[in-house]
């Protein structure tokens, strides 16, 4: 396929953050049908490959992965997500929760957690969706769901979700947060709620209110993509707060990649940046939540 100009990209995004419907976001691709682009060659490139684009198997003998359920106090509600661990370990572990994209726990974000367990931690991935039935199999309908949900109500089911996993037998009660895109938005969300929380890895996430920010205790990873002026017109004033309240933070914004660069699936992957993210993320996961031995006096 030809190279996809950066409006193309622009437009996607506008689309899936319901900012288009699907005959605005078609009608304004047509634009673009040109030079041996069409617009249905456009959506296929556009749209995930979920099929061929996963990393670590459902079925990777390396890990033991199940759907486990647990319940949210707030609200009553039972939720369901994929739980997964190393098969090899002896020790407890520290927790990763992964938080999904506006659109339930989709195969990447099943991926991202199965990534996680390979590390060398218990992850756990919630999904937002199961009082709606779950993921549908489908990201338009996921998104279409998940606009359903109420916000706050997911936030709670995703705290639930980190003292499910604080408090599991195979945990060491150390537990961090990624989350991408919505993740990454209740994981900057979750550092201003969770004192406790061991470490935020907020990939493209829109930020929290400067008044909420004091609050944060846990050691921030941010990871922005340079061509996402959507979310990354937060970034200035989030990072005078950050700076004006002594947080512990790194940022990293990847020169050249577009919100989402992470996500494999789909033409917006940027693999440098991706895979280079990915490495920091658990680079700081294993600094901040790995229990080190005592020195021998």
């Amino acid at each position: 396929m030809p190279p996809i100009p950066q409006e193309v990209f622009d437009l996607y995004d506008k689309y899936a953050h319901n900012q288009l419907d699907r005959r605005g976001f078609v009608k304004q691709l047509s634009v673009y049908a040109v030079g041996g682009l069409t617009v249905s060659g456009l959506l296929n490139h556009l749209l995930p490959d979920y099929e061929n684009k996963i990393q670590v198997r459902a079925d990777d003998p390396r890990l033991d992965a199940d759907t486990v359920e647990y319940t949210t106090p707030a609200t009553g509600i039972t939720m369901r997500g994929l739980l997964a661990r190393p098969v090899n370990a002896t020790n407890k572990l520290p927790g990763i929760i992964v938080v999904h994209e506006n659109r339930g726990l989709n195969p990447y974000i099943e991926d991202v957690v199965r990534r996680a367990a390979v590390a060398n931690f218990i992850s756990f991935g919630p999904d937002a969706l199961t009082p709606l039935g779950g993921y549908p199999g489908n990201d338009d309908e996921g998104r279409a769901m998940q606009r359903k949900r109420d916000r706050a109500e997911m936030l709670e089911d995703f705290i639930a979700a980190y003292e499910f996993l604080r408090h599991h037998p195979e945990c060491t009660g150390q537990v961090g947060v990624v989350g991408f895109c919505f993740g990454g938005a209740i994981s900057n969300q979750m550092a201003v709620r969770l004192p406790e929380l061991g470490a935020a890895v907020p990939f493209y996430g829109s930020q929290p209110p400067a008044e909420d920010v004091p609050a944060i205790q846990a050691p921030l990873l941010i990871q922005y993509g340079e061509l996402d002026e959507r979310v990354n017109k937060g970034w200035p004033d989030y990072e005078a707060a950050l700076k004006a309240n002594d947080k512990n933070y790194t940022a990293h914004v990847y020169p050249g990649a577009n919100h989402g660069f992470h996500n494999d699936t789909t033409p917006r992957y940027d693999e440098a940046a991706a895979k280079l993210a990915w490495e920091r993320t658990i680079t700081f996961f294993d600094e901040h939540l790995r229990q080190r031995e005592m020195p021998s006096e």
